[in-house]
């Protein structure tokens, strides 16, 4: 987690607009679900392999920013939908949050 002692989606959703990897990766929660496209779903992916694994797909397609598409919230969980804009080409995105106090985490990554 990064030095604040909260996070918002807006600021998820900042992480994402960087296309930089490790800055979506400092919401991770401990352990994720991760699914890339042409690849079997990862469950309870720990932290740092997470990392290492949408690293290697932002390289692939050379993301460079996310259109916001849609975010709905059910309880303690929201879900923030849209588009990763790549120089290859372009890919859709789910990703899960959960709500702990002040701190919402990415806990499953969709990208197809």
């Amino acid at each position: 987690m990064s030095a604040t002692t909260f996070s918002t989606p807006d600021e998820i959703v900042d992480a994402l607009k960087s296309g930089s990897s490790s800055e979506v990766a400092e919401f991770f929660d401990n352990f994720i679900d991760i699914s890339l496209p042409e690849k079997d779903e990862m469950k309870n992916m720990g932290k740092n392999q997470a990392s290492i694994a949408l690293k290697a797909f932002y390289e692939e397609i050379g993301v460079k920013n996310f259109q916001l598409t849609s975010q709905r919230e059910a309880g303690s969980i929201m879900y923030i939908t849209g588009k990763l804009q790549g120089k290859i080409k372009n890919s859709n995105l789910t990703i899960m949050l959960k709500n702990a106090g002040a701190k919402y985490y990415i806990t499953s990554i969709r990208i197809g």
